[in-house]
């Protein structure tokens, strides 16, 4: 007997469209013995991380958290100028790149131009510490960070400089964000950078 298809909802329909996309990333990394696009497997730890933040996401949030690094590989930073400058402004364009990305993929699932438009300032970041949507876009953002690139990137960066930039971050973060990032397994050496950050 043959199965008559299931049509996807419009949400599954992003989803799947949102990670096609990611899947085009030429870049690679490994994670748990399996070798996928870095983009793919950053939305998903950034999914993994809404999760935990949230018990019950509403669809509008988990496209916004999935579709927040949309095609990042594709303006590098260093296509922009050097320095703070040169970085908000690169940050400010990939936020508008993929607020419109997926707002266009949203409206073509048949979502209503309201829902397309929230999801696209959740990705924007506006409303940062007055939105719960944009609130948890920027939480699951710093908690990646956290987890899988300050290590190799608190190498990279003199010591005053790293202590700022732990400080911006915590201060974007909510108080369930900064509860989970403080269970984090971190090397020596990070953990002493984020006491000394918040100490100070």
């Amino acid at each position: 007997m043959r199965r008559t298809p299931v049509n996807k909802t419009p949400y599954e329909k992003v989803l799947a469209a949102l990670d096609a996309l990611h899947a085009e990333d030429p870049r690679r990394t490994e994670a748990g013995g399996e070798v996928q696009p870095l983009e793919l497997w950053h939305a998903g730890r950034m999914s993994g991380w809404l999760d935990a933040l949230d018990e019950a996401p509403d669809e509008l949030v988990r496209l916004a958290v999935r579709g927040q690094h949309l095609q990042r590989w594709q303006v590098p930073r260093g296509d922009y100028p050097e320095g703070r400058v040169g970085y908000l402004t690169w940050r400010r364009d990939q936020g508008k790149r993929a607020g419109e990305t997926t707002a266009a993929l949203m409206r073509e699932a048949g979502y209503a131009e309201e829902d397309a438009e929230r999801v696209a300032a959740m990705i924007r970041k506006q409303g940062l510490g007055r939105d719960e949507g944009t609130q948890a876009v920027e939480d699951c953002a710093c908690l990646v960070f956290l987890e899988h690139y300050f290590g190799d990137f608190s190498r990279q960066v003199d010591h005053d400089h790293l202590i700022r930039i732990v400080q911006k971050t915590w201060k974007k973060m909510s108080p369930r964000a900064h509860a989970l990032a403080l269970k984090l397994p971190m090397s020596d050496e990070a953990r002493r950078l984020v006491e000394e950050a918040l100490a100070a």
